[in-house]
This record gives C-alpha cells, structure tokens and sequence, in this order.
C-alpha cells in the first residue's frame, strides 16, 4: 500500500475525530467515537512518517493530499 494514501486516511480520520469529541461533548457522552478515531488516524500518520522519514513536514501536506487525490480521480 502506498504510504501517501496511508497518511491522507490518516489525516482525514483526525480530522473526523474532531466534530465527533466536539458533539460528544455537548451532549455530556464520552467520546469514544472519536478517541478511537484518533488513535486509528495518529497511529496511521505515524506508520506512514516512520516507513518515509524525513518526507512527511507541514509544508509538504498539501502536496500529499492533493497527489493522493489526483491519483485516485485519474484511476
């Protein structure tokens, strides 16, 4: 599998993670939706940072994402 699609997987089930601990808090649950949201998608993003190290920094997120979703439209 390709580590750049790992990582975008990854980002986007963070990215999730947040509007779901935000509902889950207001409306007094525990947010275990979206803990295991997070775990799943840091430990997807640090996976992906640690087979390719050095690749993966804030200025080169963008790039990724929009590789990884170019590539899937293309196919």
């Amino acid at each position: 599998m390709d580590f750049d699609l790992v990582f975008v997987i990854g980002l986007a089930l963070v990215a999730f993670a947040i509007p779901s601990a935000v509902s889950a808090y207001s409306d007094w649950r525990w947010p275990k939706t979206a803990v295991i949201m997070l775990v799943l998608g840091g430990g997807a993003i640090a996976y992906a940072a640690q087979e390719n190290p050095g690749v993966y920094s804030l200025a080169t997120v963008d790039d990724v994402i929009v590789d990884v979703v170019g590539g899937l439209v293309n196919n």
